[in-house]
């Protein structure tokens, strides 16, 4: 879990449903004018993203940790749209980080291999036929519009600092693909395989106020929309459908649940594990925490974690694996 403080390691155990606090937190290297922030996971093993721009990897349930070769190039960080990481399930202490930058239409990526320790050459997307008008990807002007309230309200995305970068990487046909969202809320597929870039048709219109995230679920890429209409909150999970080359409804919350959040100003981060959808929504008033098996198609607010008598708020949430095999060999400073 990710709370603002990234204070303390808490984790929501969803084998025997509930909160766990793991004491490995005095691991974090001090020497960072601000806190690393977790940014993607695979295995057993959380990256985290220095103020810098560098990059840790920790095993969380033993406290290993390695500290990444610096690999940025100038100007990387404003240019960033996405965190990978890909671990082996057969060998778990072999992993790769991949990064998505670059300014569309040229996009690109670069991969560290752990194996080789060291950060490989970067390497072009060619962008593919767009089922849209017009592309989003990475585009630097804002639009500004007046919402129902009569707010002013500003189309790029406003993610928390640990889901900036969030994606999601799926195997597809045996090739690695990599899901994110751009900065005005349209999903972008990259195929490290092909090298190429895919941008999918808008949810909805861009002066629409929604919160968005993408997740992976059962092996495939699902994406969750929390949106506002005739005065009520809908949250639904949403898959793209190639045949008909549209999204199409796979769940929705009932709507005694979602119903809470309308005029909130909600923004939901998500992640998911095997057939379960983890979902925090909060704003400045409150926050929610829910687990969706799509198995079953339950939805559950989970109990509150309490710390020293204070429930904590969390704004986001990403999922591991358990695995104290997975072990770093360098240590972090």
């Amino acid at each position: 879990m990710v709370d603002h403080d990234l204070d303390q390691f808490i984790v929501f155990d969803t084998s025997e449903r509930n909160w766990k606090s793991l004491n490995y937190q005095t691991h974090i290297p001090q020497s960072h004018s601000c806190k690393p922030i977790p940014v993607a996971a695979s295995g057993g093993l959380v990256c985290y993203r220095t103020d810098s721009g560098n990059f840790l990897v920790f095993n969380l349930l033993t406290g290993s940790c390695r500290e990444l070769p610096p690999g940025s190039l100038d100007g990387e960080s404003q240019n960033l749209h996405a965190i990978a990481m890909y671990s082996s399930p057969t060998y778990p202490s072999s992993f790769k980080i991949i990064l998505v930058l670059g300014k569309s239409p040229n996009l690109a990526f670069r991969v560290f291999d752990s194996t080789r320790s060291t950060w490989e050459d970067e390497v072009m997307l060619i962008q593919k036929a767009e089922s849209s008008s017009e592309s989003h990807v990475a585009g630097d002007e804002i639009l500004y519009f007046l919402s129902k309230a009569g707010d002013v309200v500003a189309t790029n995305m406003q993610r928390s600092a640990s889901k900036q970068y969030s994606s999601v990487l799926i195997t597809e046909n045996g090739e690695l693909v990599i899901y994110f969202l751009s900065e005005s809320g349209t999903v972008v597929a990259c195929n490290l395989a092909q090298k190429t870039f895919f941008e999918y048709p808008r949810f909805l219109p861009i002066y629409f106020e929604y919160s968005i995230d993408v997740v992976e679920c059962k092996g495939e890429m699902l994406v969750v929309v929390l949106s506002e209409f005739l005065e009520t909150a809908s949250l639904r999970v949403w898959k793209f459908s190639k045949e008909s080359q549209s999204w199409q409804q796979v769940a929705a919350m009932p709507p005694s649940m979602s119903h809470e959040f309308y005029g909130q100003k909600m923004d939901i981060n998500c992640t998911g594990c095997q057939e379960m959808i983890f979902i925090c929504a909060s704003s400045s008033e409150f926050s929610r925490h829910i687990m969706f098996n799509m198995a079953v198609d339950a939805w559950v607010e989970l109990p509150k974690c309490y710390v020293d008598g204070k429930a904590k708020e969390f704004t986001a949430a990403i999922s591991f694996e358990p695995r104290p095999e997975a072990t770093v060999v360098h240590k972090c400073v």
